[in-house]
């Protein structure tokens, strides 16, 4: 059976691109292994999908080509799906830094996707497994519910990221068959592990959250952090680990909104403790352990100023050194990937190979935490759409 383009992956870039190029008369079929559509898209922020962000500039996003995702980003931007949304009446809010979610729920975005690849005649086969990709004259795709031929061919198969929802690495050993080049897949939007040192200390904290702000190297992120069983997550830890490799050491700020050595002169003839004090702008569960460990605690009357100022050092820059990552299975995204040389930043079309385009995570551009993926994913998938 011939159809003018194949899709490989039913998620929210395959879908945008189906929708696209079906809108142009093309005649598109999509495939997807899994028996449902849009798996990511229904657990996404919650179950109420967060589907853009007000603000998605290229600064937002990691590639080993920090331009190739300006092109796509431009032409389709957060308003442009915006209108898709409130074209079908679909009731949004923002929840914080421009993160836009459903009032409801994911299934609407889902249902809002079938609906416009409906009207644009695309047709979709569920729980279809690829066994071979070949080229000829055309893409010849061969699956468990029989052999298709397209002139294009787009993978949108995502990334290595939860792989309970499905994810393998079928894109990025398409991309090798091919000969293009494939960055190694890494986690990223991931908790961060403790050392074996830092467990002992700090495993008891498991559900203690505080706003902090996070670094590695120049990169910074002031949001949550929260303490788990086995090391840090919050939207602040899965932001930086977006930039943290093996050895790095992360820097936390626990009160980056004290000033704080105005506010120990507040305190310095008071005869409370130090650990007493911190409680005003600390959870008393994590004073009570980390006092000890960093700040121990006197009547604030009998410490020194430079105590204090050491203090006050520590808390603005306490330095963890974790051992690694939850890896793929808690990963909300997956970094790196196909290299960006690759592919043309206009149409994700392979420089070396005529009709085939890779789209969305597959791709070397990771976004931040916050519904920039899905608008890499949306825009993305609409500058192949509209080429394919």
């Amino acid at each position: 059976m011939s159809h003018n383009v194949i899709i490989i992956g039913g998620g929210a870039a395959g879908l945008m691109c189906a929708i696209e190029a079906g809108k142009r008369g093309r005649s598109v079929l999509v495939i997807e292994h899994n028996l449902q559509l849009g798996r990511k898209i229904l657990i996404s922020g919650g179950g109420r999908c967060n589907f853009t962000n007000l603000a998605a500039p290229p600064a937002s996003f990691l590639s080993d080509n920090p331009h190739f995702c300006k092109s796509a980003l431009a032409r389709y931007t957060p308003k442009d799906f915006i209108k898709l949304v409130e074209k079908h009446g679909i009731a949004y809010h923002e929840k914080t830094l421009g993160q836009l979610f459903c009032d409801e729920s994911s299934r609407e975005i889902l249902t809002m996707l079938e609906a416009e690849c409906k009207e644009a005649n695309v047709e979709i086969r569920l729980n279809c497994k690829v066994e071979s990709i070949t080229k000829t004259n055309s893409f010849n795709v061969k699956t468990s519910q029989g052999e298709f031929a397209s002139e294009s061919l787009v993978i949108a198969t995502g990334g290595l990221s939860i792989p309970k929802m499905g994810a393998t690495n079928f894109g990025y050993r398409i991309a090798e068959q091919f000969g293009l080049k494939v960055n190694p897949p890494r986690p990223a939007l991931v908790p961060l592990v403790w050392s074996e040192a830092d467990r002992k200390h700090f495993t008891d904290l498991a559900g203690v959250s505080l706003p902090v702000v996070a670094r590695v190297g120049k990169v910074a992120f002031k949001e949550n952090m929260l303490f788990t069983h086995r090391g840090v997550s919050g939207p602040a830890i899965l932001q930086i680990s977006s930039y943290w490799n093996e050895g790095d050491t992360v820097e936390i700020d626990l009160l980056p909104k004290v000033d704080l050595e105005k506010f120990f002169k507040e305190h310095r003839s008071s005869k409370m403790e130090l650990s007493t004090i911190l409680c005003y702008h600390l959870p008393k569960r994590f004073v009570q352990t980390w006092s000890p460990l960093f700040a121990p605690s006197k009547p604030m009357n009998q410490m020194s100023e430079k105590a204090l100022r050491e203090i006050g050092e520590r808390l603005h820059h306490w330095r963890i050194k974790p051992i690694g990552t939850e890896g793929f299975e808690k990963a909300e995204v997956t970094a790196a990937g196909v290299d960006t040389t690759e592919l043309s930043s206009k149409t994700m079309e392979a420089k070396n190979v005529a009709g085939l385009y890779f789209i969305g995570e597959v791709v070397d551009v990771t976004g931040w935490l916050g519904g920039y993926n899905f608008q890499w994913a949306w825009s993305s998938g609409w500058a192949t759409g509209r080429q394919c």
